[in-house]
């Protein structure tokens, strides 16, 4: 939750800002700043929480986290941007990584063996609901200080919200002892900085051996990608086109009612793929969500309005979820144990790379306005090649 505060107080700053104008790269900079530290600082970071206590990672992990804020939020208030902010964001975003690989590695010793996937089907989900809902009070926040202070004083407050919170979480993780959460002494015993490139090249080495599998990841980054493009394109038609643009926070609600119906899209697609794979098998599956993926951009193609882009947001959303859902399984159905967190951490490290690729091309092919058929036509170009070039059946097809 608090997460979602900081946020929605960030995209307020730099995007919907009366002062500043919101443009298709600095949307697309902002995706590479979250972005980014995942793919580069997550392949290492499972070797350092196999050779420090887990808990004590997580203390000093969210305390660093909060003081960080803390700069972001003096950074905030003063209005400074560029490479400062930049930095010291990257440097947010890359604890983060550390907080959250903590949280999932320590997790197995705190629940049984059968309650695992159940936990962690728990854990995502609320951690996803979380996020949303932190988001919605950081903006219910800032509409009620608005009045009462300039827009970046009122962004830096809640930044400062969210420092607490971390500051908070830090407390609260000292009701773990110092190994609880492990490592465990063999765990210790084989880590080594080095881990990570290996892990990464097995990763590698393996999906080279189940082609089918390498297939259903790229298909998923590349929706990934095209799904990024089109909220850069709804960011900007809610920004400067739908609502007045002297007038940023109605943009910002708009924005928050695509995203929404979007969430609503991705939260019905978890539920139809499990009855889409029992129906058709996981291949067949994947590639009919991906020629349906493909279509949904049509609207958006065709008319650049608010419902049009509901459309757009709600069926890109489900159907890409569709994939996701079976991918996983189907990545999860290849791989024993010793090589599930090498082909993830690959898996990570494509789909990050291809939401950041999909935000810099659509940078380049956006007006200010984001009122264009280019990128929507773009994004079902590169859908339907996966589905039929991609996702052909001599390649993609079960193999048991």
């Amino acid at each position: 939750m608090t997460d979602g505060v900081f946020q929605s107080a960030l995209a307020s700053f730099v995007l919907f800002s009366p002062e500043r104008q919101a443009n298709a790269l600095s949307a697309a900079i902002g995706f590479a700043v979250v972005l980014l530290p995942y793919s580069i600082v997550g392949p290492f970071v499972g070797t350092i929480l196999d050779r420090v206590s887990r808990q004590r990672a997580l203390f000093y992990a969210n305390l660093a986290r909060s003081i960080n804020l803390f700069l972001v939020a003096l950074f905030v208030f003063s209005g400074t941007t560029g490479i400062a902010l930049t930095v010291v964001v990257l440097v947010a975003f890359g604890i983060n990584r550390l907080i959250l690989a903590a949280l999932s590695a320590g997790l197995p010793l705190l629940i049984d063996s059968k309650s695992l996937i159940t936990a962690n089907a728990i854990a995502v989900t609320g951690g996803s609901v979380l996020v949303v809902i932190g988001g919605g009070i950081g903006v219910g926040v800032r509409a009620l200080v608005d009045g009462a202070a300039f827009a970046d004083h009122a962004d830096s407050l809640l930044i400062l919200l969210a420092a607490g919170g971390y500051f908070t979480a830090a407390l609260l993780s000292g009701r773990l002892s110092k190994y609880e959460i492990g490592p465990q002494e063999h765990e210790k015993a084989a880590a080594s900085f080095k881990q990570g490139f290996t892990d990464m090249q097995e990763g590698i080495d393996f999906l080279r051996k189940n082609i089918d599998t390498a297939r259903g990841i790229v298909a998923t980054a590349i929706q990934r990608g095209g799904l990024t493009a089109l909220t850069l394109t709804a960011l900007l038609l809610e920004r400067n086109t739908f609502n007045d643009p002297s007038r940023p926070e109605d943009g910002l609600q708009g924005f928050g009612v695509a995203l929404t119906i979007a969430g609503i899209g991705v939260f019905l697609g978890a539920f139809l793929a499990p009855y889409g794979v029992a129906r058709f098998g996981r291949h067949r599956w994947i590639k009919f969500a991906m020629f349906a993926s493909a279509f949904s951009p049509v609207f958006l193609a065709i008319w650049q309005t608010q419902i049009a882009l509901s459309v757009t947001a709600f069926l890109t959303a489900f159907f890409g979820q569709n994939i996701k859902v079976t991918n996983d399984a189907l990545v999860q159905s290849k791989i024993d144990d010793y090589y599930r967190g090498r082909v993830f951490a690959v898996y990570d490290v494509v789909v990050n790379g291809a939401i950041v690729s999909g935000g810099l091309i659509a940078a380049l092919l956006l007006p200010t306005s984001g009122v264009t058929a280019k990128v929507p036509l773009f994004v079902m170009s590169a859908y339907l090649f996966v589905a039929v070039v991609v996702l052909r059946p001599s390649k993609f097809k079960a193999t048991y």
